[in-house]
């Protein structure tokens, strides 16, 4: 029997060296007011002053919210959402790293939709009315989201990160140029360059996974793995910028379609409860997942070791699984990745919060694509493991 998939991509996307040039002309297209949504950092390094260089270009009213954090929450969106109405905005531009991009999208679907965020995760309800438009301009090679259906908002009463996964969230033009990443700190490079591989590897891992998220998914970690570490050490190398973006975007995709799995079910609550930046809480427990993983998912595992050409000659299916989380550990070791432990969260806090996490976690669904599907039990476990894990 032939299944049938459906893959989900926003209905433009410009990517290469200098694409960012075209963002003026894109509005004009869509709408007749723009609307910024940035973070202090874009406007400080100038990102935001050239984004409206060149929207003055086609004469293109704008108005501007800057106050996205680290970590997106429904009061982002809440403040930036009130100017956008007060502004009479009909076109967003999203302009950051994921945060930016994910509050944008809560921002375009709740112009034309009403209630709270909580009240469309889980897929318990769907936007019913087609969102203004939204351009999204990715600064950090990492997160995908300028081509995914997901946005992840913090609900700030109950300390949850909600994953929310609806078509209408899909950007409507996503604009890829890493020349803008050129001026991401090493540190946020390995952070998003690392959550950029969490999201190609689960979704080749995925239960849910499908020919062309596959495709998707190992071309993005042969970029990723090969050019990330280039990236870190030298943040001006701009071919490296360049392949790392692109296996940013193809991983977005890739998992935009297939779902994330345990790797990210289990990042989101401590993001949520402790304030570690989203990739970084990836890479902290990735290597222990894919540890637990690996058992049900050796075949894939070993193909990946291939993709990233590692000398697999006369090795068995497990061996070349076991290289391909070595390859990874060993990544994480070059990037400085810290450990739970390392980050600086006692080690009390941390057991006091595990179980709250594990529930989360599952309550996110996210774990369920995992090949092998864990217990809650077996959750506490693994956030205790990544507490000292060693990356060797």
């Amino acid at each position: 029997m032939t299944s049938i998939h459906q893959l989900l991509m926003p209905g433009k996307v410009l990517y290469g060296r200098g694409a960012f040039t075209q963002v003026g002309e894109q509005a004009s297209l869509l709408g007749v007011k723009a609307f910024i949504i940035s973070d202090p950092i874009m406007a400080k390094i100038g990102n935001v002053d050239l984004c409206i260089e060149h929207l003055n270009r086609y004469s293109f009213p704008y108005a501007t919210y800057l106050n996205v954090d680290a970590e997106p929450t429904d009061v982002h969106v809440q403040e930036a959402l009130e100017i956008c109405r007060q502004e009479q905005c009909d076109v967003i531009i999203a302009l950051g790293g994921g945060s930016c991009i994910d509050t944008a999208k809560a921002v375009a679907v709740f112009m034309t939709n009403e209630g709270h965020l909580s009240k469309y995760v889980g897929g318990k309800n769907r936007f019913r009315t087609k969102p203004i438009p939204l351009i999204a301009v990715p600064t950090t090679g990492g997160t995908g989201s300028e081509v995914t259906k997901v946005t992840v908002i913090i609900d700030t009463a109950n300390d949850v990160k909600m994953m929310i996964s609806d078509p209408a969230l899909l950007p409507a033009i996503a604009i890829v140029d890493p020349l803008l990443s050129v001026s991401c700190p090493p540190a946020v490079t390995a952070a998003t360059g690392i959550d950029a591989l969490c999201h190609a590897v689960e979704a080749y891992l995925s239960r849910r996974s499908q020919p062309v998220t596959d495709l998707y998914a190992l071309s993005a970690i042969e970029l990723i793995m090969n050019h990330l570490h280039q990236a870190f050490i030298q943040g001006d190398d701009v071919e490296a910028r360049e392949k790392l973006a692109l296996g940013a975007m193809l991983a977005g995709a890739a998992f935009s379609n297939a779902s994330v799995t345990l790797i990210h079910g289990m990042s989101r609550p401590v993001g949520a409860l402790f304030h570690v930046p989203h990739g970084l809480s990836n890479a902290m427990l990735l290597p222990a997942v894919l540890d637990y993983t690996k058992s049900s998912a050796e075949e894939r595992l070993a193909h990946i070791a291939q993709t990233m050409k590692l000398d697999t000659t006369g090795t068995a299916i497990p061996e070349r699984a076991d290289m391909t989380i070595d390859a990874i550990k060993k990544l994480c070791r070059s990037l400085r990745i810290p450990n739970i432990n390392q980050w600086g969260i006692e080690r009390d806090k941390w057991a006091n919060a595990v179980h709250k996490m594990a529930f989360d976690a599952l309550d996110s669904g996210s774990p369920a694509n995992n090949p092998k599907i864990p217990t809650h039990e077996e959750i506490v476990q693994l956030y205790n493991t990544a507490y000292d894990y060693k990356f060797c």
